[in-house]
């Protein structure tokens, strides 16, 4: 190689860069694998806690059974088969008023943060009627036997349910948990009184107050299953994220927390319909270890057709995800390393000062240490505090550093300057993900640009001529 001597430095830098890619590769890893380590803790606080909560209700429930006796005759013998059928129906009210408050509450497990809340709520339900609760005999001479009329108010996680209680026309009821339902049985239910479910009074109206407090985690979600839906909710989280199929009316976010009210005709849903046909909440269910022999809750029924009832919910977020800002951070790493060694490399031309490839490795493995550093560092800190520490280090030692390679130190803090300008702009592409791409082609290409001005007079051939040789190209006479 000493007669190659170009051909040797161009085999160490591809080496050089082969190492830095896998450390790069092994620091990305890290990161997926710490991303699925959060994802793990959530899971297991929603265990232990509880986990998203979307509310359904109040409704009314009523199920009956029907039985009835068929008559097959034979040839030498007369058959009779026992027949029953389960009828259900479950009413929507038709007007529903929720005016609820979150508190926001932190859980932790080791180093992974959880959000959950939680939660008040004071609910006011009309139904004009109960005559939608009324079942006829569809069977000839059969024996109807039907079950007291239920309020119900249906959760998707009820380990999170802390107090409940029902009124109906102002008569406190007594609340117990599930219901006759069992395509709703994942909440709590009161029977009304046996004249509320009578055929003489099914035109009259019925007011059902309820008030429920409640833990969950992430989300929060309610069911518009009314004719007229006003739910208003106001919270100390700061950080609001509006989901479902319904953005609230009006919605005010502060530093101090949130206030939002959403308003529904029941012409805009078709939550009333979904649940009367028995759609249920497209939430996974948290699988609950069982004791004694019984499930610790309920998971709701699978929807018909993967169809899901309509929800206006809200999410409790982070603003800023340490793991997929240093997942993306990550993906911009190999450009970043690249574009370093270029300029190290333009100044080892312009100033005709050699720089070994081990210098060129110790550099590179100095860029890669800034993204494991902001890693572990927003484990512990903001991401803004993890960021401009590591860059810091980072650039600092990076223009010690130079000022050896280049002699100078003057050289040494251009150098470092010109690092934290790199990280300045790749946290600018952080920030500002819409713009990302805008950003970094301008600033690449502007890069160029500057290169290409300052290799304008370079004569490539003789230098390439006296890296290879050692020797001064002969001039041509």
């Amino acid at each position: 190689m000493k007669r190659f001597p170009l051909t040797a430095k161009v085999l160490a830098l591809a080496a050089v860069v082969a190492m830095v890619m896998a450390c790069l590769a092994r620091i990305e890893g890290l990161v997926a694998e710490r991303h699925a380590r959060s994802e793990e803790a959530v899971r297991g606080v929603e265990q232990s806690h509880a986990a998203v909560q979307v509310l359904l209700g109040p409704v009314l429930q009523r199920t009956c059974l029907e039985e009835w006796d068929v008559v097959v005759d034979q040839k030498d013998a007369r058959t009779v088969h026992h027949e029953m059928q389960r009828i259900a129906r479950v009413v929507s009210p038709a007007t529903l008023e929720v005016d609820g408050r979150t508190v926001a509450e932190a859980l932790h497990r080791g180093l992974f943060k959880i959000n959950a809340y939680t939660a008040q709520f004071t609910v006011a339900a009309q139904f004009s009627n109960l005559a939608a609760l009324h079942v006829q005999h569809e069977h000839p001479g059969s024996k109807l036997t039907c079950q007291p009329t239920q309020v119900f108010v249906g959760t998707t996680d009820v380990r999170g349910i802390r107090s409940a209680a029902i009124r109906a026309n102002g008569v406190p009821l007594d609340v117990h948990p599930g219901s006759a339902d069992p395509r709703y049985s994942s909440g709590f239910a009161a029977s009304l009184p046996a004249a509320e479910g009578d055929a003489d009074d099914a035109n009259a109206a019925l007011a059902v107050q309820a008030s429920i407090g409640l833990v969950g985690t992430r989300e929060l979600a309610w069911v518009p299953a009314a004719r007229d839906v006003r739910w208003s909710l106001a919270s100390d989280w700061p950080h609001p994220s509006f989901g479902g199929q319904f953005l609230p009316e009006s919605r005010v976010v502060r530093d101090d927390g949130f206030r939002a009210t959403w308003h529904l005709s029941g012409l805009a849903t078709t939550a009333e319909g979904d649940v009367a046909a028995g759609l249920s909440s497209c939430v996974p269910a948290v699988d609950v270890p069982e004791a004694d022999g019984a499930s610790g809750g309920m998971p709701a029924p699978t929807p018909p057709a993967g169809r899901c009832l309509q929800t206006m919910g809200v999410a409790f977020i982070d603003p800023v995800d340490p793991y997929v800002m240093s997942d993306r951070a990550v993906k911009y790493a190999a450009l970043f390393v690249l574009v370093t060694f270029a300029a190290v490399g333009l100044v080892e031309l312009l100033s005709a000062r050699r720089v070994h490839p081990m210098q060129y490795l110790l550099v590179g493995l100095a860029l890669s240490v800034f993204f494991l550093l902001l890693l572990a560092l927003s484990e512990h800190a903001s991401f803004d505090i993890a960021y401009v520490a590591a860059a810091t280090a980072c650039a600092s030692l990076l223009g010690f550093y130079a000022s050896a390679i280049f002699a100078r130190w003057l050289g040494g803090l251009a150098f470092g300057l010109a690092i934290a300008a790199l990280y300045g702009m790749l946290y600018a592409l952080l920030q500002m993900e819409q713009n990302s791409h805008v950003i970094g082609a301008v600033a690449l290409f502007a890069g160029l640009a500057v290169v290409m001005w300052l290799t304008r007079r370079v004569d490539w051939n003789r230098m390439f001529v006296r890296m290879s040789t050692g020797q001064e190209p002969v001039a041509d006479s």
